[in-house]
């Protein structure tokens, strides 16, 4: 939900009815379309999704169809062991994104976070799990088994004994557990699953504990979390940054003729609009109004681009709901500053000077407006 918006009164509504006649607010629900079923489940509070997730009549069709980030919201809002059944619906990409998200800490992955997620898809079913841990890169289960078991193979010595509290599915490989929690039992559960049905993977895995190390499988997990995070518009940490250098002179004392075309992208949030209005509290939302229809939908774009990198130049946690409205507060607030300093620097209007300033530049000079022009 975009910062500071209100419930929608049909989301209201179609609460507010569930809690008289959950069959007629099935029929509500049923009588949107696809896309208008999305936007009622966004737009409540996370917390309440999974309760309207249960009234659409083909929640296997509504589910996959939630932007990815709206869907981890949902999960860790809801709680995991009350929404596993949602990921039973999930698609491989909403399953990535999950883990994507929300179980990196900076740029190493978190195995108590992956734990969590795995432990999660196994409260659905054998099924989830199977395909969930499928859908992850390989080098995430193997950091996360790393992290929590050391793995023994019979040798053909007369007098090797099994390791003590070692457990073993396939009589050659032991497992010891090197954590009192949960997660051995899970691990055990999806390795006992792999071994019945899919061996060549089982073997990979218990091999990977033994033999690769943890920090080859980091860089290579690292490179494809990189990858599609670029996708859903999270370039890197680096490239972020550039949002905070300071403009150059001539950034300032000249506009060019018009701003770079930004391509869409598949947006990972819901955003159904701006607050593009001319009484709208922000000079960058005002400008954007008297902008033209193939106008505002470069500037949604492009500003959606910039709080994305503002977002991950704060290292501001991806996974977390509260964490895009900030951005998309910080952005505009600190572009509107640039915004209003270009206009009556050059005595223009501000419609003119967002037409031909890139967004991220107005940024940057209002990020800038308290330093010397021309300084490092």
């Amino acid at each position: 939900m975009p910062p500071g918006s209100d419930v929608p009164d049909r989301v209201r509504d179609v609460l507010a009815l569930a809690r008289r006649d959950r069959r007629a607010a099935t029929r509500a629900l049923g009588a949107l379309s696809l896309d208008e079923q999305v936007a009622v489940v966004c737009q409540a509070p996370a917390a309440r999704r999974a309760e309207l997730l249960e009234l659409v009549p083909h929640p296997e069709q509504v589910i996959p169809a939630l932007p990815e980030a709206e869907l981890v919201f949902a999960v860790k809002a809801i709680g995991r062991a009350d929404s596993a059944w949602l990921l039973a619906h999930a698609t491989d990409d909403q399953v990535r994104a999950c883990v994507d998200l929300d179980a990196w800490r900076g740029f190493a992955p978190s195995p108590d976070a992956i734990g969590e997620w795995i432990a999660t898809f196994a409260e659905a079913d054998d099924d989830t799990l199977l395909r969930a841990t499928e859908a992850l890169d390989p080098e995430l289960l193997m950091l996360w088994m790393h992290d929590r078991v050391e793995v023994h193979t019979r040798t053909e010595d007369p007098g090797w004994q099994p390791p003590v509290g070692g457990q073993t599915i396939d009589g050659v490989n032991y497992l010891v557990s090197l954590r009192a929690n949960e997660d051995f039992e899970v691990m055990t559960r999806l390795l006992a699953l792999l071994f019945e049905g899919d061996q060549a993977r089982y073997f990979r895995l218990v091999q990977a504990v033994q033999w690769e190390h943890p920090s080859d499988n980091e860089e290579h997990a690292l490179r494809w979390r990189t990858g599609r995070l670029a996708d859903l518009g999270f370039p890197t940490w680096e490239e972020s940054m550039a949002i905070y250098a300071h403009p150059r002179r001539e950034e300032i004392e000249k506009l060019p003729e018009s701003a770079p075309r930004v391509d869409e992208w598949h947006l990972p949030v819901f955003v159904p609009e701006l607050p593009t209005a001319a009484d709208a509290e922000l000079s960058l939302f005002r400008a954007a109004t008297a902008l033209d229809d193939d106008g505002r939908r470069r500037f949604f774009y492009a500003f959606l681009a910039l709080a994305n990198q503002v977002a991950v130049a704060d290292k501001l946690p991806l996974g977390d709901a509260e964490s895009i409205p900030r951005a998309i507060d910080k952005a505009a607030r600190i572009a509107s500053a640039g915004l209003d300093h270009l206009a009556d620097r050059h005595a223009r209007p501000a419609v003119d000077v967002l037409r031909r300033v890139p967004v991220v530049r107005l940024f940057r000079v209002g990020a800038h407006l308290d330093r010397p022009e021309g300084a490092s």
